[in-house]
């Protein structure tokens, strides 16, 4: 296991939508520890491939916050958001965006159909974090990104923000 760099916005592959995962082989189970344990070390709740270079629909989470709670950690391979159900808003954060906050609305209840580590469907109608979660890493393989979801103005001051934190320069 090891752990892998993060990409930070502006970073143009984080844009670029992952591909469908076909090979659930030693690679693969391979590149989920990496995940898992990059995740961990950030700390985060979720990490999608697309995070760290990798152009492939998986994403992993591990919603149980507290420290003394076991592990929730999750698999989710070539994902499909199947219902939303209410709405919410979250304030959400996101490797990509070290350091930033920002109020975002999102389905309160999700139904997701995804393939597990081994590469076995599943479905599950989540709440709370895990949808929260769910649903924002699923942005990440479709090259969505959270500052995608902001109004405006809000948009461009966190642009701003993560341009002068990172040195770069990029358009929204």
């Amino acid at each position: 296991m090891a752990v892998r760099t993060i990409l930070h916005y502006p970073d143009k592959r984080l844009r670029q939508p992952g591909d469908a995962v076909t090979d659930f082989g030693p690679a693969f189970q391979s590149l989920i520890d990496d995940m898992a344990e990059t995740m961990y070390a950030a700390p985060g709740v979720g990490l999608a491939a697309p995070q760290i270079g990798v152009a492939l629909r998986v994403f992993v989470v591990d919603t149980a916050t507290d420290e003394d709670a076991p592990s929730d950690f999750r698999v989710f391979a070539n994902p499909e958001i199947v219902k939303l159900q209410g709405s919410t808003i979250f304030t959400e954060g996101c490797l990509s965006f070290p350091g930033a906050r920002e109020d975002i609305e999102r389905g309160e209840v999700v139904t997701v159909r995804a393939q597990d580590r081994h590469g076995e469907w599943f479905e599950i109608t989540v709440d709370g974090l895990l949808a929260i979660a769910v649903q924002h890493e699923k942005d990440h393989l479709d090259g969505k990104l959270m500052i995608d979801r902001l109004g405006l103005l809000r948009k461009r001051v966190l642009h701003r923000q993560m341009i002068k934190r990172g040195g770069s320069e990029a358009s929204v």
